[in-house]
């Protein structure tokens, strides 16, 4: 049997203790609630509008849905004057400022994943050690603003992992199905409970399902999906093709669909595309991370042609340092200092720190591959979800195209708002 490379870190592992939130980046002025350089505008008729905008030294701007509200660009600092004067034009109907909407979430550690939701903010990770300042606004995948349309409606996500934590207020509620096939006793029981004892698949399984506005820890990016959780890899992060395999195969038959694999071999296997196919068959969508070896070496099974091959972009939308990439991968994500859940007992990525806290950030492929599979879950709650070929072309064409699209990925980075509602503020 071919063994198995897991998709491993690719930045040294975390600090734990407490945590210092830094305070958001600039899309708003920080003493006011409306968002700087732009407002929007209605007009009683839509034709006087150019000539009205342009005495105040404005262009006319894009619609809002079907509001027939234009949202106009301005001089930062000047919106509530130019509001006033707006308004006393007998052409305008309304002018108003945007104000800045905020996700109702009381999550401890929601500030800090800017994957969700980007607002320029330093990172730092549970014992408050700044990893990274000043992101880019929105280099993000829109998660919040998708939940607006769907939150995942208990669509089954496998994770085929090293096991998600038993006992974890944030993650463990949501598995609703369970295999191990790793461990010694699966000769007598082959769905024995599969604890994580190295920590990984805890921490993708977060990114995917954690459970929003529940005033603890992080958000997953499909916050009402369901997590079927596979133990293919063993408690030192390696397991083998036969094992994954086997694991895709059960993934397949028992109702999931979506299949996460956050690992990755280097030799290709007949046997593992096999299974690869059989799940696609049966109608799964097929998501892996594409490796770290900051290369364009194909890794396995991400580079099939029924999976989604991810690499891992950072909080400026660049392409992470570590990241496999090439034509070959699909698309990117989010996959630096990415916050989820880890297990609350001691576990092998934590033991350099003698305890865990039950959640950190981690780096890798693996962080932007269940990020991928999330929006996927998605994608399955809407009407573009009646087929996994259709979910999948719907994540790849709905991408934002950053820079890296067409060289270090097929597609852009995605973007979770326009897959399930075609366009996204």
């Amino acid at each position: 049997m071919k063994k198995l490379m897991m998709a491993s870190f690719a930045a040294a592992m975390m600090a734990f203790g407490g945590i210092t939130l830094a305070a958001p980046g600039n899309a708003a002025d920080p003493q006011s609630s409306h968002v700087a350089g732009q407002i929007m505008v209605k007009f009683h008729d839509d034709r006087a509008a150019s000539a009205v905008l342009r005495q105040h030294g404005l262009s006319e701007g894009p619609g809002i849905g079907g509001t027939g509200a234009q949202l106009i660009k301005v001089p930062a600092g000047k919106e509530f004057q130019l509001i006033e004067a707006l308004s006393r034009n007998p052409a305008v109907e309304y002018a108003e400022p945007d104000e800045v909407v905020t996700a109702a979430s009381d999550d401890q550690y929601f500030p800090q994943q800017y994957a969700l939701q980007n607002v320029g903010q330093s990172l730092t990770n549970t014992a408050g050690t700044l990893l990274a300042a000043n992101g880019t606004e929105d280099a993000d995948v829109d998660a919040v603003e998708a939940w607006g349309v769907t939150t995942g409606g208990g669509t089954k996500v496998a994770i085929l992992d090293t096991g998600v934590a038993n006992v974890h207020d944030d993650i463990a509620p949501q598995v609703v199905g369970y295999a191990n096939f790793v461990s010694a006793d699966t000769k007598e029981d082959p769905k024995a409970n599969p604890e994580d004892k190295y920590g990984h698949g805890t921490h993708v399984a977060g990114i995917v399902a954690a459970k929003f506005n529940n005033k603890i820890g992080v958000a997953g990016v499909c916050p009402d999906c369901s997590i079927l959780d596979v133990k293919v890899l063993n408690d030192t992060g390696s397991g083998s093709s036969s094992v994954i395999a086997n694991g895709i195969s059960w993934a397949a038959d028992n109702g999931a669909k979506v299949i996460n694999m956050s690992l990755g071999q280097r030799v290709s296997s007949r046997t593992l595309e096999a299974a690869v196919n059989y799940a696609w068959n049966k109608g799964v969508v097929i998501v892996a991370a594409a490796g770290n070896a900051g290369t364009q070496a194909k890794i396995y099974p991400g580079a099939y042609p029924n999976v989604i091959a991810v690499a891992a972009t950072d909080n400026k939308d660049n392409k992470a340092s570590f990241s496999t990439y090439g034509k070959w991968v699909d698309v990117a994500a989010p996959g630096v200092n990415v916050y989820s859940t880890f297990p609350n007992h001691e576990f092998v990525l934590g033991t350099q720190n003698g305890r865990s806290m039950g959640y950190d950030v981690a780096s890798g492929t693996s962080m932007a591959s269940p990020v991928v599979a999330g929006v996927a879950a998605l994608v399955w709650r809407t009407p573009a979800g009646t087929e996994n070929k259709l979910v999948r072309a719907r994540i790849e064409s709905t991408a934002d195209p950053i820079l890296g699209t067409g060289t270090d990925w097929a597609h852009g980075r995605v973007n979770a708002c326009k897959a399930v509602a075609g366009t996204c503020p």
